[in-house]
């Protein structure tokens, strides 16, 4: 255990939250075959349907070849597809598949189990204004 000086800096604390929410997340998620970066690209995708692979990386902030690679593994896995665009058909959209729709919604099951594992120290209030708190200091 890091002394008390250590564990009290906010840095420390960020980055100890946030692997142990990593690795609940990555528990989760294994049993679907996808990670979580996979994931948040399955839930892009889902909000803006159809959109290119360029508009999912922005929302992202992902640059254009790690994209190409994550939506290549979600094709490849069939969950998504790439389709003419409907407006141009010089550019392609990603869609989600079926089977992508199935993943995405036990994912979202998934992964809420896996937060609640993490805030489970914590009151449902506390948990909501943890919530509410990181959105604040993240400005969202």
């Amino acid at each position: 255990m890091p002394t008390s000086r250590v564990a009290e800096r906010l840095g420390y604390l960020l980055k100890h939250a946030q692997l142990r929410h990593a690795e609940l997340n990555a528990a989760a998620m294994r049993p679907l075959g996808i990670t979580g970066r996979q994931c948040a690209v399955l839930i892009a995708v889902e909000d803006h349907e159809p959109q290119s692979q360029q508009d999912v990386a922005r929302r992202l902030d992902v640059d254009r070849t790690t994209m190409v690679t994550l939506i290549d593994e979600l094709e490849n896995k069939a969950l998504v597809s790439r389709i003419p665009a409907p407006d141009d058909r010089r550019k392609n959209v990603v869609v989600l598949t079926a089977r992508g729709r199935e993943t995405l919604t036990a994912a979202l099951a998934a992964t809420a189990e896996a937060e609640n594992d993490f805030l489970a120290a914590l009151s449902k209030a506390d948990a909501k204004t943890f919530r509410r708190l990181l959105a604040t200091v993240v400005g969202v």
